[in-house]
């Protein structure tokens, strides 16, 4: 990217690439989560002898991880500077993000950080805390996508943007529309 951007530019452009990420992650999660709880620890236990289930997986906390990184790292902040909002710490940018509406709680946001830390140094070793660790996974990835959908909202609402934003992303579970 262009660091010439202006700073509304650098959003948009960081929007778009978050709703792209979107996409991959409900996706992701569809093959995970369909139809149930998710991933039981008999199915953890045994991915090894399946590894087209071992792939979904990881291609599932990979796009977890990476939206959230994406979320916290570019996204807000990129936001609060199109708005000539001082940009702070990444506790101080959640912390705004949830005062202006679009992050539903900076707790929650942590404890989905910690949670992705954990999916991914954690991986299988022991299979009861890590099937429990992916159905927290599951609806915390539902919280970014709403995130995101909020940012955008907010965004198209309030911001008066000249250009298109991406589509809005439809969270597993709802129609589109």
């Amino acid at each position: 990217m262009n660091e010439q951007l202006l700073p509304i530019e650098r959003f948009l452009w960081t929007l778009d690439i978050v709703q792209r990420e979107g996409n991959h992650l409900a996706y992701s999660w569809h093959t995970l989560f369909e139809g149930g709880q998710g991933p039981s620890s008999d199915w953890v236990a045994t991915l090894d002898q399946r590894p087209d289930d071992a792939i979904r997986l990881e291609a599932f906390v990979s796009r977890y991880s990476r939206m959230q990184d994406t979320i916290a790292d570019k996204l807000i902040p990129r936001w609060l500077q199109s708005l000539a909002e001082r940009v702070g710490s990444q506790i101080e940018n959640l912390n705004r993000a949830e005062r202006l509406g679009v992050l539903e709680s900076t707790e929650a946001w942590l404890a989905a950080r910690k949670l992705r830390n954990q999916l991914v140094h954690e991986y299988m070793q022991e299979p009861d805390a890590f099937a429990d660790a992916l159905r927290e996974a599951r609806d915390y990835s539902l919280m970014l996508m709403a995130t995101y959908n909020h940012v955008r909202s907010y965004a198209g609402e309030r911001m008066s943007l000249d250009a298109p934003l991406p589509g809005e992303l439809v969270l597993p579970g709802q129609q589109p529309g």
